[in-house]
């Protein structure tokens, strides 16, 4: 005989007892149940996976958005640096002008300043040169007119010579 046939077997209730387990779920509507639960449990899965696509979507909009503002960042720092060389360009060009031009006209003052001299120098010259004339031509006459009395002429015009030389 088979142990599951035969009542004095612990086969044979241990079967007995599995169908009655089995049919105890099946009236309980256990099956829909556990259906429902893994139903629900899927739905969830599927909810967590659909929100972990849409978060991994926002993530990828936010690091294309990242990579386009530090392209645009590295742009500016560019045009920026650009226009900084051109401007540092122009002032020095502007410096190098003021500072010809500062040269330019120091010089000039210099030259001025030199002729002035110059011209001060013989103007002094002259005047040193007509007053020693003037005394010169003086001690002349004087001693050609020693032997003679003053004449008031003569005087006159000697008085005048250093006037008319400066």
């Amino acid at each position: 005989m088979s142990a599951f046939t035969n009542p004095q077997d612990a086969h044979f209730w241990v079967t007995i007892a599995l169908v009655v387990f089995l049919v105890l779920l099946w009236r309980a509507k256990a099956p829909a149940a556990v259906g429902k639960a893994l139903d629900a449990a899927g739905a969830q899965v599927k909810a967590q996976l659909d929100e972990a696509a849409r978060l991994r979507d926002e993530a990828a909009q936010v690091l294309e958005q990242i990579r386009i503002q530090h392209q645009e960042t590295e742009a500016a720092a560019a045009r920026m640096l650009e226009e900084a060389k051109v401007e540092a360009e122009l002032l020095r060009a502007e410096a190098a002008k003021r500072l010809e031009e500062d040269i330019r006209r120091r010089s000039a003052m210099a030259e001025q300043r030199i002729a002035n001299a110059e011209a001060k120098a013989a103007q002094e010259v002259k005047a040193a040169a007509a007053e020693m004339a003037a005394e010169a031509a003086q001690a002349v006459f004087a001693r050609r007119l020693a032997g003679q009395k003053t004449d008031p002429l003569v005087d006159r015009a000697l008085d005048e010579l250093p006037r008319r030389l400066a």
